[in-house]
């Protein structure tokens, strides 16, 4: 089951369970949107895959399963992750 992930990886910004702005690669690792688009260039920086959106937790199922608080804030070197890319 998705951890739902309470922000972004790089940036911190908040991201709800219901957010439309969330990105997740098959890890998991959880970024938002912005940073996926713009400083991401769409590949995950600790696995190398790609992103898609984060699926929303119907309501009622959050009160059983409810998303994670724990908080991973691991800024991304977005020099370094830019080197890695493959062009």
């Amino acid at each position: 089951m998705l951890a739902l992930r309470s922000s972004c990886e790089h940036c911190n910004v908040p991201l709800s369970p219901e957010s439309g702005e969330a990105m997740i690669c098959s890890f998991e690792c959880t970024f938002c949107i912005t940073c996926v688009t713009e400083l991401l260039k769409e590949v995950c920086p600790n696995c190398g895959g790609g992103f898609e959106k984060r699926p929303v937790r119907p309501k009622e199922l959050l009160i059983k399963y409810p998303a994670s608080t724990t908080v991973v804030h691991k800024p991304v070197a977005i020099v370094a992750h830019h080197k890695t890319i493959k062009a």
